[in-house]
């Protein structure tokens, strides 16, 4: 019988749901309920799996899951709490969410995605964790100038301690990138386009794996880049971006400003826009589309960047 498992995870429990059936079971989410979860739902044959991404809780049950061929799905939490509304659903417990996962995975049928694999999520563990750190230094910076002696040198020493960490870690990111071969002319390859330095590179490559696999519109869409129509009628809205992976936009953003003065391509994008009457913000937004492009057919051929063929 064909079934949808629907999954539920908390820090310490894994609430599941059959449909349609209509089974509840409970597991604990560490490595023997992972087991237990592994032998009850093997049997079952489900057709898909599906949880959402919870920041990290749901790592490594998606692991064990991946790793004995269930057909796991990781899926937006919007998207699954756009469709409980759309059904009218609004109470909200984790055995209810279990179910509703289990009627989205039936009727929506996500599409299963290459999971991450071990190296490439320590990979976006670093660039996230560096990311943090430049938030702390941002915030200390600011606090700055407004302490006195005693808390001024506090705040001095944190903003010490802190970038020696940010450069710590770029350290370690340099090594594990220099540690994969594929990594290593990947990152060459995303570098030789004007514009594109070592924060954007292994940006790209830790939160982007996708890069290079899927077609101009789709990575676009995937990033959040994408023109989304707002037409009714006769009336024409205007084109919005909206949703899409946001560490990796506002990298892509600052490419994309760099980029706009000194890649010929880019610039000569930017200006023509902006002298056809365009935002230069919507410019901007433009820019960063084509980099994108770009960049997904140089790591999809393997070739380096060549003014004249982009």
């Amino acid at each position: 019988m064909t079934c949808w498992i629907g999954l539920d995870v908390a820090k310490a429990v894994l609430d599941g749901v059959v449909r349609p059936t209509g089974e509840v079971v409970q597991f604990a989410n560490d490595a023997a309920g992972h087991a237990a979860l592994i032998a009850w739902a093997t049997p079952l044959a489900p057709t898909a799996l599906v949880l959402e991404a919870t920041g990290g809780y749901e790592r490594a049950v998606v692991l064990a899951l991946a790793a004995v061929g269930l057909p796991v799905v990781v899926v937006n939490p919007r998207q699954v709490r756009d469709f409980a509304r759309s059904t009218g659903q609004l109470a909200k417990t984790d055995r209810l969410d279990a179910a509703m996962l289990a009627l989205f995975a039936e009727r929506v049928q996500p599409v299963r995605r290459p999971l991450t694999d071990e190296a490439t999520a320590e990979l976006a563990e670093l660039i996230t964790r560096r990311q943090q750190l430049l938030a702390m230094l941002t915030m200390e910076k600011n606090r700055l100038p407004q302490t006195r002696t005693r808390v001024r040198r506090d705040v001095q020493a944190h903003i010490t301690w802190l970038e020696r960490r940010i450069a710590e870690t770029d350290d370690d990111l340099r090594q594990a990138i220099e540690a994969s071969p594929v990594w290593r002319v990947q990152e060459q390859l995303l570098q030789s386009v004007p514009g594109i330095g070592p924060v954007v590179s292994r940006t790209l490559l830790a939160l982007l794996p996708e890069l290079g696999h899927l077609n101009r519109k789709e990575i676009a869409a995937l990033v959040g880049v994408a023109p989304l129509a707002r037409d009714s009628g006769q009336w024409r809205g205007r084109r919005v971006i909206w949703g899409g992976r946001a560490a990796v936009r506002r990298v892509l953003y600052m490419a994309a400003l760099v980029a706009s003065r000194r890649n010929p391509v880019l610039k000569a994008l930017y200006t023509r826009l902006v002298a056809a009457g365009k935002a230069k913000k919507v410019a901007l937004v433009a820019c960063m589309r084509k980099l994108l492009t770009i960049l997904n057919a140089i790591l999809h051929t393997g070739t380096p960047w060549h003014a004249a063929a982009a």
